[in-house]
């Protein structure tokens, strides 16, 4: 998996006055935890920050702070406001080489469903799935084959398999399926209508 690397500001303890500064100045307050270590409280730039949060992509952060100290981390929760939509606060979960990380990665399909081609509608149901793997064996993206996607058919996280790679979302979550329309059921109708009069003719 990539990595993205971000410079922080270690910071204190604040009230919602003290919080409220820190986001005049246009930085966005952090919050650095994991097994094994204190939590560690830093602000990173808005606009250093729109590298995660404007793009669907899924990175490993090098976070390196003004105390010399340099960390590994996941984004664990993002808190958007309501109306701006701008970043308030986040969450960065330690990690290490040598154990396991669960994180979302992007889903990206290819080819075109055969249900498609018979006049069925294609929706992408899920954009990530949870996974887990050694740092080593994250993949950037999940790649789905969607060419024998049927009518009313759907894949589903079970149907992922990777190498060293677990799913960590449920089974049955649908990735993508393809809907009949509305014009193909009608055309079904009268297929059988049809069917029918023959039938009784």
């Amino acid at each position: 998996m990539k990595h993205f690397e971000i410079n922080g500001k270690i910071r204190e303890v604040g009230n919602k006055a003290v919080i409220k500064a820190i986001r005049k100045q246009g930085l966005v307050p952090c919050n650095l935890y994991g097994q094994g270590m204190e939590n560690v409280l830093f602000t990173v730039s808005d606009r250093d920050l729109q590298g995660i949060t404007n793009t669907p992509a899924s990175y490993i952060i090098d976070i390196k702070l003004d105390n010399g100290q340099t960390y590994m981390a996941v984004v664990h929760e993002l808190q958007f406001h309501p109306v701006k939509d701008n970043c308030l606060h986040v969450d960065f979960l330690a990690v290490s080489e040598d154990k396991p990380i669960a994180i979302k990665v992007p889903v990206v399909v290819s080819g075109h469903p055969v249900g498609v081609q018979k006049g069925g509608k294609f929706v992408l149901v899920s954009r990530a799935i949870r996974v887990s793997a050694l740092m080593k064996d994250l993949p950037d993206t999940l790649n789905v084959d969607v060419t024998k996607l049927d009518i009313e058919k759907r894949i589903v996280a079970g149907d992922i398999k990777l190498d060293n790679v677990t799913v960590v979302s449920p089974k049955d979550t649908i990735i993508c399926t393809v809907k009949s329309t509305r014009n193909m059921t009608q055309v079904a109708d009268e297929n059988a209508e049809g069917a029918e009069g023959a039938a009784e003719a």
